[in-house]
């Protein structure tokens, strides 16, 4: 008896008899997926696997994954370091885009054809094919670039909402913010551009600054500066050129995020969304007294589930990050393409340090 992809990426056993029913059989039975049955290290638990798929239900949509990225949550799930994570043995992978191959018969939202993205953590993403619930994830249009729908769930969506929801931000305004190479932050410095706010990019000091700042620079940053610099007198200089950030975006912590609440103005947000250091973050008191700054933290997982009930909030949100993608103002941050059968390799590239590119799978 065979393994079988049952919907949010949880394994059960599948019976030999196929019952007869009223929805179409598709002629898709099985699934490439790297499957992990303990948590560990990602190169060492992962193993990639051929899982038969279940039956098709009523409410029920048979997908053919198109692209999924390997995202640090990713890494943290398998790693069973991660806020949630999922019953074992499980799928890795959070993010993706597939194409709709079948639909159940109840299913009235989505259509053969459709691409589709998962609306929350925990599907699993990295495999061929599956068979998922319908309410479980929301369309995209066709016309944007394939990685740029792999890749559109979470990164730039954290960077909406945080733009959005924290600080009324008008044209001309700043924000601030750390690991501006990662995926939030190429999203940030991007969706700000449009809204004609002004950035201020902090990376970290390498071999090719150069180069990183020039393409930081031409998806719109109007200042790319380094974690040695944020510390230094010059930076009194800078905001001769533009106004103290009203907002400041920290994925990193530690001495970083207190740089960073160094910069805001007087009643000025910080909001953390990620930990790259893994150190805590820690607040000066004279910022808290004398600038009363607020110190907020983001995570679009529970965004999404506390707007699970409103169908529009989402929905807006993507179609105005597709509009900006049409637009030629949000691009997908660089990616390598890699097969899955290529996954240890994919893996070992993900956690290297400024590596500058996305490992995405390419089905």
């Amino acid at each position: 008896m065979k393994l079988s992809l049952l919907t949010r990426g949880r394994l059960v056993y599948r019976t030999a008899v196929l019952l007869k029913n009223s929805y179409s059989v598709s002629a898709v039975r099985d699934s490439a997926a790297l499957l992990h049955r303990n948590h560990g290290e990602p190169s060492q638990v992962l193993q990639l696997e051929d899982l038969v798929l279940p039956q098709m239900g009523p409410e029920s949509v048979l997908v053919k994954m198109l692209a999924a990225p390997i995202n640090p949550s990713d890494l943290n799930m398998i790693q069973g370091t991660y806020a949630i994570l999922p019953e074992l043995p499980a799928v890795g992978g959070n993010e993706g885009v597939a194409r709709v191959m079948e639909v159940g018969d109840k299913v009235k939202a989505l259509k053969v054809g459709d691409w589709v993205i998962p609306r929350d953590a925990g599907i699993g993403t990295w495999r061929t094919a599956a068979v998922l619930k319908a309410d479980d994830l929301v369309t995209l249009p066709k016309d944007i670039p394939v990685l740029s729908a792999a890749t559109l769930g979470v990164n730039p969506c954290t960077a909406f909402r945080m733009l959005s929801d924290f600080e009324e931000l008008k044209p001309g305004d700043t924000v601030i913010q750390n690991a501006a190479n990662s995926g939030v932050g190429q999203a940030v410095i991007q969706i700000a551009a449009a809204k004609g706010i002004q950035s201020i990019n902090v990376v970290r000091d390498r071999p090719d600054l150069q180069q990183l700042s020039e393409r930081l620079t031409a998806l719109g940053a109007t200042h790319v500066i380094t974690e040695e610099t944020l510390r230094r007198p010059e930076m009194k200089e800078l905001f001769k050129s533009c106004p103290r950030p009203k907002l400041a975006l920290n994925g990193v912590g530690g001495k970083s995020a207190t740089e960073l609440l160094r910069h805001l103005q007087s009643g000025g947000s910080m909001v953390t969304y990620g930990g790259m250091a893994k150190q805590p973050v820690t607040v000066p008191v004279s910022a808290l007294i004398f600038k009363d700054v607020k110190i907020r933290g983001f995570w679009v997982t529970q965004w999404k589930r506390d707007n699970k009930h409103d169908e529009d909030a989402l929905r807006n949100m993507l179609d105005e990050l597709c509009i900006l993608i049409r637009a030629g103002k949000l691009s997908a941050p660089a990616c390598t393409e890699v097969c899955l059968q290529d996954f240890r390799k994919a893996l070992e590239n993900a956690m290297k340090p400024y590596v500058s590119t996305k490992q995405v799978f390419v089905m």
